[in-house]
């Protein structure tokens, strides 16, 4: 009863960005192709640095290593495996595919521009010189999240501040989008796959997840919670910055 005691309070201190998030004016701000070229080439780093999000999960609550050994939170340890399935090899059109890739490749069809985000890849040490400025500030934040936070603190920011917020978004997207302007079929499965996945399965496996790590511990909820409000802010300054520059 405590953790979902927490769970309630966590998510009753996010609600003002939560709403701020499904009501971001950026939504109605994409009225033409170029202004979705320009919100896709920075989206993009956010959909690439959640995978290493989610294999920061993977590596501590699963076993990557050997000798193999079993590892505690099993519930978790299997949602965390099943969304590295479907997030690195999701199957689309019969071929195996990550998201990130689909999301390229969605780019490119629609013209939108690439170069920056493989660019990063290409480089030796990922390097972000020629991403968006808000693109590189929220990948910032991401990874200091990584290497600097608790497990149950990457835990809620992937929770609260990517699977949990996910749906919202994406609704709004689809909403105001036009999915016959373009070549945006693409693009449009990757919205309606998620939130088909984030919205009925992998949010309420989420929170399972934030509970089974922090137990009855007030000091990992402290860190959840923190850990989530920040993870949300980062996703708002993103969309602030994407509509600053389609303003522009």
């Amino acid at each position: 009863m405590a953790s979902a005691t927490s769970i309630l309070q966590i998510q009753s201190r996010l609600a003002p960005l939560q709403t701020r998030l499904i009501h971001h004016p950026l939504y109605a701000a994409i009225q033409t192709p170029a202004h979705l070229r320009l919100f896709m080439e920075s989206h993009v780093y956010a959909v690439w640095d959640f995978m290493s999000l989610l294999k920061s999960l993977q590596s501590q609550l699963t076993c990557v290593t050997l000798p193999w050994i079993p590892t505690p939170f099993p519930h978790s340890r299997r949602f965390i495996n099943e969304i590295v399935l479907g997030e690195e090899s999701d199957v689309f059109q019969g071929r195996p595919i990550s998201h990130f890739e689909l999301y390229l490749e969605a780019m490119e069809e629609f013209g939108a521009n690439t170069t920056p985000i493989r660019n990063t890849l290409a480089s030796p040490s990922l390097q972000l010189i020629d991403a968006p400025p808000a693109a590189r500030a929220f990948v910032q934040s991401t990874f200091h999240t990584i290497h600097a936070g608790s497990l149950p603190a990457i835990a809620a920011a992937f929770t609260f501040g990517r699977e949990d917020a996910i749906p919202g978004i994406f609704r709004a997207l689809v909403r105001d989008l036009d999915a016959r302007s373009g070549n945006l079929a693409k693009f449009v499965w990757y919205l309606e796959r998620h939130i088909e996945v984030d919205g009925e399965d992998h949010g309420p496996l989420s929170l399972r997840m934030i509970e089974d790590l922090c137990g009855n511990d007030e000091a990992l909820w402290q860190q959840a919670a923190t850990a989530a409000e920040a993870a949300i802010q980062a996703r708002l300054a993103l969309w602030d910055g994407i509509l600053s520059h389609i303003q522009a």
